[in-house]
């Protein structure tokens, strides 16, 4: 099969290395599910080492490629969304794995279930040791279960690929993102240990000079037959969809790629897709994006308060260039608030300090005119040249309007637009926010609520109840819900239970280190305003350093690099 270079985009894998490739998959996939969780524990950890070992090339080959300075903070974004989410999501999963190993299924402590008022179970999986806990000091997580598992049945919802007579042997094919390093090898490690397939892992063309790192990090995997890599664009892509060796897909893209899997191209699948017709036979799980919201509920804040959450909604707005599914694409505030107008001002500001980022993900440039010129109260926070797109924001849309294409797409640029809702008070914002984010935005991947401690007291249970209502599959409170995404111990994915045909952000679970069966949604709580500043934040002078730091953490777990971690995150 074709490798991919470390100067240049990869060859194009051909028909014969396909064919290869899924016949060695098929002719290893009962080895692959039959055997004994020891040796795939021994795979797990050279992978571990191996993500180690690449991580320090992976970081420079996207920065690189992105054409982001090496020696600036910037670079944080890169060791943050790659080989630290990597290492940490490995590592969780391996834990797993050994308590498995060691006493025949995953420890699930009472202290850490709770049911919540309506009876519905909540199990607490962050933070998990004490150096979370002194790292993340504040924040906890939550994986809230479907309504069927109850603390008497949970058991039987975890890990039990491990514990009962294995399935039928399949070979899973995944779609990689072309966006965030992390994505295609989490979700290739998800096939194989937490649901036991062989897997044949498609590069996106956008990243493809990932693809000899990662064979380098896979490469015990790999030499076994139970990982290959594939290079190309649509056509390898629709190549492999209909190929009779690959028995499931997982994709991390976009609906319109999806669709046109699962019902075909054209108008000959849009009108499969209204006959309730697939084309694809097979399963699909897939995670498709979203339109992000972030609910502010208005309170009495200090110029700290304002400052800390100005810099909290540019993050979600600009890191990694606007080009994250769970970017922040509508902020939701109540039109009367007094102090509104003074946060929107400060994230302007934010905004515009920030240096120039080149546009470097396909098709940018033309999305970001379209929604521009949908909005013409858009204003540009820089100046806009050639291959560089300034963050924009669009103030005061009218959350009535019929056909809101800002409600209704992913822009998948740094355009977010601010909606004020008639409220007279926090606890009416809650009520037309939810309802306005579960039936008029598009998605159900993540959402977020910003609300200061005296609010939220004064709110009783209205923020829980609120978190409930959203119909999404991770939700935060006052911070980045990407945060599900990177903590390794929260499932990601849409809210369950949509159909094919209006899959929204799609269906399915990956990052499911504590091997959950049927979760509902992951909940993400944090302080309304931290110190040190995170170093997640683009705004933080150090990021790089801390991302670094962090990386080589998650790498051995040893408490001799907090010094260093906390050295640099004061500098920020």
């Amino acid at each position: 099969m074709a490798i991919a270079t470390a100067t240049g985009a990869a060859d194009v894998s051909s028909r014969h290395d396909l064919e290869a490739a899924v016949e060695t998959l098929q002719n290893r996939s009962r080895a692959w599910l039959e055997m004994p969780i020891e040796r795939k524990i021994g795979f797990a950890e050279a992978t571990l080492d191996g993500l180690g070992r690449v991580a320090e090339r992976q970081v420079a080959a996207a920065l690189a490629a992105k054409g982001l300075p090496a020696d600036q903070p910037v670079a944080g974004e890169e060791w943050f969304a790659g080989p630290y989410v990597q290492l940490r999501g490995l590592r969780l999963l391996l834990d797993s794995l050994r308590q498995i190993r060691d006493r025949g299924r995953i420890e699930l402590p009472a202290d850490r279930l709770a049911e919540r008022g309506d009876g519905q179970l909540a199990v607490r999986v962050f933070p998990g040791d004490v150096l979370d806990g002194l790292l993340f000091r504040g924040f906890s997580a939550e994986v809230w279960m479907q309504p069927e598992v109850r603390r008497d049945n949970l058991a039987e919802h975890v890990g039990m690929i491990y514990r009962q007579p294995a399935p039928r042997p399949a070979v899973a094919l995944v779609l990689g993102a072309g966006n965030v390093a992390s994505i295609p090898t989490l979700d290739a490690v998800h096939k194989l240990f937490a649901e036991g397939r062989p897997t044949l892992l498609k590069f996106n063309p956008v990243n493809d000079y990932l693809g000899p790192l990662v064979a380098e990090a896979f490469s015990e995997l790999i030499a076994a037959g139970f990982l290959r890599l594939a290079y190309g664009g649509a056509e390898v892509g629709e190549y492999l969809c209909r190929h009779p060796g690959i028995d499931e897909i997982h994709i991390t893209g976009s609906q319109r790629t999806h669709d046109a899997i699962v019902y075909g191209p054209g108008e000959e699948g849009a009108a499969r897709k209204r006959r309730g017709a697939p084309l694809l036979d097979k399963k699909i799980t897939s995670e498709l994006g979203n339109v992000s919201p972030m609910i502010v509920l208005p309170g009495e804040w200090s110029d700290a308060d304002l400052e800390f959450q100005a810099q909290n909604l540019a993050t979600q707005i600009v890191q990694n260039g606007g080009f994250n599914c769970n970017a922040t694409k509508v902020v939701l505030t109540a039109r009367d608030w007094p102090q509104r107008r003074e946060l929107l001002q400060r994230l302007r500001r934010t905004l515009t300090r920030l240096p120039p980022r080149p546009a470097y993900y396909p098709g940018a440039e033309e999305r970001f005119e379209r929604f521009v010129t949908a909005y013409p109260q858009s204003e540009l926070l820089g100046v806009r040249r050639a291959g560089v797109l300034p963050p924009a924001l669009a103030v005061d849309v009218d959350a009535a309007q019929a056909e809101g294409l800002a409600f209704e797409e992913e822009s998948f640029c740094a355009f977010t637009v601010e909606t004020a809702l008639p409220a007279a008070d926090a606890g009416e914002l809650l009520e037309r926010a939810v309802e306005f984010c579960n039936e008029r935005l598009h998605g159900t991947l993540n959402a977020g609520l910003i609300v200061d401690p005296r609010t939220e007291r004064a709110l009783g249970g209205a923020v829980e109840r609120a978190v409930a209502r959203l119909r999404y599959g991770s939700v935060a409170i006052n911070h980045w819900p990407a945060m599900a995404y990177g903590l390794g111990s929260t499932p990601w994915g849409g809210f369950p239970g949509q159909p094919l045909d209006d899959v929204q952000s799609g269906r399915g679970f990956v990052h499911n280190s504590w091997l959950f069966e049927r979760p509902q949604k992951s909940v993400v709580r944090g302080p309304f305003r931290v110190t040190p500043k995170p170093a997640w934040f683009v705004t933080h002078a150090a990021a790089h350093r801390v991302g670094r730091e962090l990386t080589a953490l998650e790498r051995d777990r040893s408490p001799l690099h907090l010094p260093a971690i906390l050295w640099h995150a004061l500098r920020g």
